[in-house]
């Protein structure tokens, strides 16, 4: 997806600070931070929507989970506690559309979010 402004960062092509590498997902810091800490894990393929994932996708979604986990021990907030948040579409506040993991933590985070 040339268009897709993730893509072009797991193609090397937009720079970004990032936290960890597998062969299926990427982490970096967001540009724009919520919390102290916060960081997109993506699929390194291309998903627009969770409503998009399929049953092919399992795996991979499990994969953006874990590599939640890591980041957040990476950063340094894992035990006192992090929130990880996926939106879905213009109403669940989604702006990229490449399905991406946030991870905020580093501060004491309320509910409800917004």
């Amino acid at each position: 997806m040339s268009d897709c402004v993730f893509c072009r960062i797991v193609a090397g092509e937009i720079p970004a600070r990032i936290i960890l590498k597998t062969d299926t997902v990427l982490a970096f810091h967001d540009l724009n931070p919520q919390a102290p800490g916060h960081a997109l894990v993506i699929p390194r393929r291309h998903i627009a929507t969770l409503n998009d994932a399929s049953e092919s996708d399992r795996a991979i979604l499990g994969d953006l989970m874990l590599a939640g986990a890591e980041v957040a021990r990476i950063l340094g907030f894992a035990e006192s506690g992090y929130r990880t948040v996926t939106n879905c579409n213009p109403d669940g506040g989604q702006t990229v559309y490449h399905i991406h993991l946030h991870v905020l933590g580093g501060r004491r985070l309320s509910w409800p979010p917004g």
